[in-house]
């Protein structure tokens, strides 16, 4: 999965000649996984039609701040339409447009945005050798970048007058490869390693019957994924759920019992950075296991259960300089239970949840958590989404782990 997967990509589109890239480009984005917008300056719509671009984007095209086929219509508010916006690229960036950019001239409706911007804003230069060359274009390039704009270098090649030399707009292909190392080279987490644990554990009695508990992963595999969004390479170690995940910093290891887990755990926690143990791992096994199905012949049957190996407990005692975070579900004394389990286990804080509070707990996609640091600090969060817990958990780990 692409670092652009999720994100909304605005797209300005110019009037040169390369605007016949945008079309491609707009289907990269898709291909990633962003949401697309598109705004043309009307001279770019020379080069390219507003129908491909609609098309390609799924979302209308915008090039003026009101609909030119019916002006009683409400018109297009470009603050809203910078807002939205996590990515603003400008391609193709000619040198006109990098002029009133760099101006703050605001005569059409893409520089109107660009101006209420809150975004990162890339700029793809495309104009001839000698334009290109030019002072003024080169102020341009020094302006702009001094604001915080970042520039996708143009390539050298032939021209459209025929010259050959710098100026034309980088491929799509490696505009969308330069943002996606821009954006993880910028990431907070970029060159940690971050272990993860999700899911519940069985605890087989025969080979067919085992000890379980109704953990889906959700909670873990949400985690993973900020994690790696955020730039980590992260191991998630699952035991038996129906989640997936597909994306290329995260590598998951499945699992079936706590033991697996245990040893999985300690295979990778050596290399990581941050360790977050979130799943429901049983607290005892059966002490014998039957080779063969067990049958049914008594009214009543007895199964000696042994404690299976803490794993969190096991990663505190040889904690060195990792950040180690622990969950705890409670169903009574919650705050007592998980300040005595944050303490018992050398964490650096443990995410309490209640299975008292609608909305939390396993099964469901919505979460409820207090996070309580080894100070014993407490920061309590309203019901939310589980992928924005695992944003708040991760909010909290780079404030204190930086």
């Amino acid at each position: 999965m692409s670092v652009l997967s999720g994100k909304n990509i605005l797209l300005g589109v110019t009037g040169g000649i390369a605007a016949y890239k945008a079309t491609y480009l707009v289907r990269l984005f898709i291909k990633a996984g962003a949401h697309v917008k598109v705004i043309m300056t009307p001279a770019s719509k020379d080069f390219v039609t507003p129908l491909s671009l609609s098309t390609l984007s799924k979302n209308p095209v915008l090039s003026s701040f009101t609909n030119e086929e019916d002006e009683n219509e409400v018109w297009n508010n470009h603050v809203d339409l910078g807002l939205w916006a996590d990515i603003f690229i400008i391609a193709p960036a000619t040198a006109n447009t990098l002029s009133k950019m760099a101006s703050g001239r605001s005569d059409n409706f893409l520089l109107a945005t660009y101006l209420s911007a809150k975004c990162p804003v890339y700029f793809a230069p495309a104009m001839d050798l000698d334009m290109y060359k030019h002072p003024s274009t080169k102020a341009s390039f020094t302006t702009l970048e001094s604001y915080g704009n970042v520039m996708i270098p143009a390539g050298s090649g032939e021209l459209a007058s025929g010259l050959v030399g710098k100026g034309r707009m980088a491929e799509p292909e490696e505009i969308i490869s330069f943002i996606e190392a821009d954006i993880i080279h910028k990431l907070p987490l970029k060159g940690k390693k971050v272990l993860i644990t999700a899911g519940p554990t069985y605890e087989a009695i025969d080979p067919v019957r085992f000890i379980g508990n109704h953990s889906s992963g959700k909670m873990g595999f949400e985690i993973a994924k900020v994690a790696a969004n955020l730039g980590a390479q992260v191991v998630l170690i699952s035991g038996p759920t129906k989640e997936t995940i597909s994306h290329n910093l995260i590598e998951v290891i499945s699992v079936v019992s706590a033991q697996d887990m245990y040893e999985a755990a300690h295979q990778y926690y050596n290399e990581a950075n941050i360790a977050i143990c979130a799943a429901a791992v049983a607290d005892y096994k059966p002490k014998n296991v039957a080779s063969q199905k067990i049958k049914k012949k008594t009214d009543t049957f007895t199964i000696e259960l042994e404690k299976t190996k803490d794993i969190l407990a096991s990663l505190g005692e040889i904690k060195n300089n990792q950040f180690l975070v622990g969950f705890a579900l409670e169903t009574n004394n919650e705050i007592e239970n998980a300040k005595s389990k944050l303490k018992r286990k050398n964490l650096d804080f443990i995410v309490l949840n209640s299975l008292q509070d609608k909305g939390a707990g396993f099964g469901k996609s919505t979460n409820k958590i207090t996070i309580i640091d080894k100070s014993e600090n407490l920061k309590s969060f309203e019901l939310k989404s589980k992928s924005e817990v695992a944003q708040d958990i991760f909010n909290e780990i780079i404030k204190l782990y930086a």
